[in-house]
């Protein structure tokens, strides 16, 4: 079980930031959850039923103020940060690239990329001040950071920056003992992924349903990286339903 330490986890009123919220909560991590939605929230905090150490604090990461007065929150109430979950993310319709809005591109890039970056600004702020020094932060890459789907270069392209973004902070995060490291999730049971099960266009042009895997392996595969001492990181950890199409996709 933590003892007493601190998380944040963006995107925690759903899907795979929920899952992770629950695991840690079920650790006995506190947790401060931040997302849009405050309803959403809140029923996450139900999910993990009573004694949970749980704050929600609604969010939108595509602003940095509202970031900073996150992590100004955690702080107030806490005393500090140790984790940031960096996962709140949206994607585009699957659409042919010619045909994505500029507007559907910005907010895609708003969310996934710009959003992720200022969680990692205000964890380092935060981090590298704090006594004992440091914390770690886990991104959350996707598969689409490594191998694209068709129709997705919105999601694609961010995702691959998320890479981007993990190795330099973990880079600059040394000497402040901050451990960054990514997960990258594949077919997770999310309403995200859900139409995977009814079938998603392949790279040979065919629709076929994927199979999917339980959003709660995920959380505790995020679970797992949380709780690794800050002498060591996990860079890059890929949890995906086995049988999906990945290696040698379409």
């Amino acid at each position: 079980m933590s003892k007493n330490k601190v998380a944040i986890v963006t995107g925690a009123g759903s899907g795979i930031g929920q899952a992770a919220a629950l695991a840690l909560l079920g650790d006995g991590w506190q947790v401060v959850l931040a997302g849009r939605r405050a309803d959403a929230l809140q029923e996450t905090i139900a999910l993990a039923g009573v004694g949970a150490k749980a704050m929600a604090v609604p969010t939108d990461v595509t602003h940095p103020d509202s970031v900073r007065a996150l992590f100004d929150a955690a702080v107030l109430t806490h005393g500090r940060v140790d984790l940031l979950f960096n996962n709140a993310g949206i994607g585009a319709p699957a659409i042919p690239l010619e045909e994505l809005s500029i507007d559907q591109w910005k907010a895609v890039v708003d969310t996934n990329l710009n959003g992720m970056f200022y969680g990692i600004q205000n964890a380092f702020r935060v981090m590298k001040d704090q006594n004992p020094k440091g914390g770690r932060i886990i991104n959350n890459g996707s598969i689409s950071a490594t191998t694209p789907r068709p129709h997705s270069i919105a999601y694609t392209a961010t995702k691959h920056a998320v890479s981007g973004l993990t190795k330099a902070a973990s880079l600059d995060g040394r000497r402040y003992e901050i451990a960054v490291g990514q997960i990258d999730v594949g077919n997770a049971a999310t309403p995200l992924a859900s139409r995977m099960a009814k079938g998603v266009l392949q790279a040979n042009g065919e629709t076929k349903a994927e199979p999917l895997m339980d959003v709660a392996i995920v959380g505790q595969s995020v679970l797992y990286m949380a709780n690794l001492p800050l002498e060591a990181n996990v860079m890059f950890h890929t949890v995906m339903a086995t049988k999906m199409p990945f290696a040698g996709r379409g």
